[in-house]
């Protein structure tokens, strides 16, 4: 058996290739790696000695040869290719253990020349790759540190029954994730050159040219993290993807602790409810139903945020999902077992906690952990499936802050109708348009969300307000976009707000603005708007 080892990345390649020479596997390298393993003491064959002919171009070629390619492409049960293979005098090769020249991670980092993107375009590494990867019945192909240990594994075992070779189960699904990763890598290539504003008059090794935001062809790649029940209704299909390397915190990196399998909706509805509590810096809880918050608060504990955001919409908040950005107590579990939740995330849930929901078998608990600036953490990219086409755009990532208001009333808000009213922001970014958030110390008051007329989701506002016996007197009003009349106004005004904020922009402003003066209220203007779709 021999075994021809390329690889950029030489993490573990050395005791790899300990392993494989302890079991009789002949080991054949190219440069770097073949000096690195030498000096270990390893017997290994230089690739230029196989094939007869020296690297060249800088090492652009070394493997692309009859040698390489005709010991990786033979079909061992095909006699014309092994007749083919004495002839010419070549070897087989039964296992490839590559990767690939450090693209993706080159032109992440800031500065990156053109020439140095274009120097780390593997070319002799996806050849041979995609050669063993078709290959498969014959050819074991290893093209990530993470298979090092399955393969030596496979190979012990086989080797102690008195053969040393992959079982046919793993050869495929080695071959699956080699040409998963080069569709991965070549992806990458696209999605840059095709980003690439090409300036001839600057080009030079120096050159770091100008890239557009979204290429010109956008290839993005995904992982199934698991099948799901169906979609979101059941006559439909669905399955769960994740990205290649997922952001620290994001809902993807999620361990579900219990309880049933997450659906469709659940996933949905709880990315909303995560993405809400992670932009809050103190302990908050937010309870989503059908992708919208219906009650959203910060306490001084789990327990307090809990309590005061299920008073929003108790209603609504039955068979909801909620999510705290805080650890998970037993006062917090406690309250929280009392009603019927379909879905609870927190960074943590303390032994106490998971001993409250261990009788509540169907509750699905997902522990998320945080990093340090989590509220920073998040998407840069937003998709969107339209029909035989694709939607993107840079994701809502807006911060308001107490410099960005603009006071345009004769009455000004009270430092702790500021405080509110950023509060208020926070959560309107995350209802679905048209949105009207009520709001007084830092806990939702009423929300109305979803509907085709501003005017309508301020009266759904008060009436769920209500219906929940809260008082909407001197509340604060969050408006996702400009109200078009005095109308949408007047409502709130009449529910018992006394502070408004909206980011402007409409050609009846002085109208609203005239009609907040009348009224006596205080209203800033954001400058900026939270449709959400």
């Amino acid at each position: 058996m021999k075994a021809l080892i390329s690889v950029s990345d030489k993490t573990g390649i050395v005791e790899l290739a300990r392993d494989l020479h302890a079991l009789g596997v002949g080991l054949i390298s190219t440069g770097g790696t073949a000096k690195l393993l030498a000096e270990q003491g390893l017997p290994v064959t230089e690739v230029a000695e196989v094939t007869g002919f020296p690297e060249m171009l800088d090492g652009r070629v070394k493997t692309l040869h009859p040698k390489v390619h005709g010991g990786l492409l033979a079909r061992r049960d095909t006699p014309e290719h092994m007749a083919a293979l004495k002839a010419h005098h070549i070897d087989t090769i039964d296992l490839l253990i590559v990767n690939l020249y450090p693209f993706e991670a080159t032109v992440a980092k800031p500065g990156c020349t053109l020439a140095d993107a274009i120097e780390n375009i593997d070319i002799g590494g996806p050849a041979m790759v995609r050669s063993a990867a078709k290959n498969w019945k014959d050819v074991g192909i290893v093209t990530d540190a993470s298979q090092y240990a399955d393969v030596i594994a496979e190979l012990k075992a086989s080797k102690a029954q008195g053969q040393c070779k992959l079982s046919d189960k793993l050869r495929f699904a080695l071959s699956v994730a080699a040409f998963n990763r080069i569709s991965q890598y070549d992806g990458a290539i696209s999605n840059y050159l095709s980003s690439v504003n090409f300036e001839a008059a600057k080009l030079s090794e120096e050159y770091v040219p100008e890239r557009a935001q979204f290429s010109g062809q956008f290839n993005e790649q995904y992982v199934k993290a698991q099948d799901l029940r169906y979609g979101e209704n059941s006559h439909q299909q669905a399955a769960w993807y994740r990205d290649l390397a997922p952001a620290a915190g994001s809902l993807a990196t999620g361990v579900q602790l219990q309880g049933k399998e997450l659906s469709y909706n659940n996933i949905a509805d709880a990315d909303a409810a995560w993405e809400c509590v992670k932009s809050f810096e103190t302990s908050a809880c937010v309870i989503v139903k059908h992708a919208n918050p219906c009650g959203v608060a910060v306490g001084a504990n789990p327990l307090e945020a809990y309590s005061k955001a299920f008073q929003t919409d108790p209603t609504s908040a039955f068979g909801g999902i909620i999510a705290f950005n805080r650890p998970v107590d037993k006062a917090a579990a406690e309250a929280v077992s009392k009603q019927f939740v379909e879905v609870l995330m927190a960074p943590d849930f303390s032994a106490e906690a998971l001993d409250v929901f261990k009788s509540k078998v169907n509750v699905r608990l997902m522990k998320i952990a945080l990093p340090a600036n989590y509220g920073n953490v998040r998407n840069a990219i937003e998709t969107k499936r339209v029909g035989s086409g694709l939607l993107l755009q840079s994701a809502d990532n807006h911060e308001l802050a107490l410099a960005d208001l603009k006071i345009v009333t004769v009455k000004q808000p009270s430092p702790e109708e500021l405080h509110d009213l950023l509060f208020a922001w926070k959560v309107a970014k995350f209802v679905k348009s048209n949105a009207i958030v009520f709001c007084k110390n830092g806990m939702t008051m009423g929300v109305g969300a979803g509907q085709m007329s501003r005017l309508d989701s301020a009266r759904i506002a008060s009436i769920k307000a209500e219906a929940a016996k809260l008082s909407l007197q001197h509340t604060v009003v969050a408006s996702d976009a400009f109200f078009p009349f005095r109308d949408g106004l007047d409502v709130v005004v009449d529910a018992g707000a006394t502070c408004v904020a909206q980011p402007g922009g409409s050609m009846r402003d002085q109208e609203v603005i005239d009609a907040a003066n009348e009224r006596g209220v205080a209203m800033v203007f954001t400058g900026v708007r939270h449709f959400r779709h």
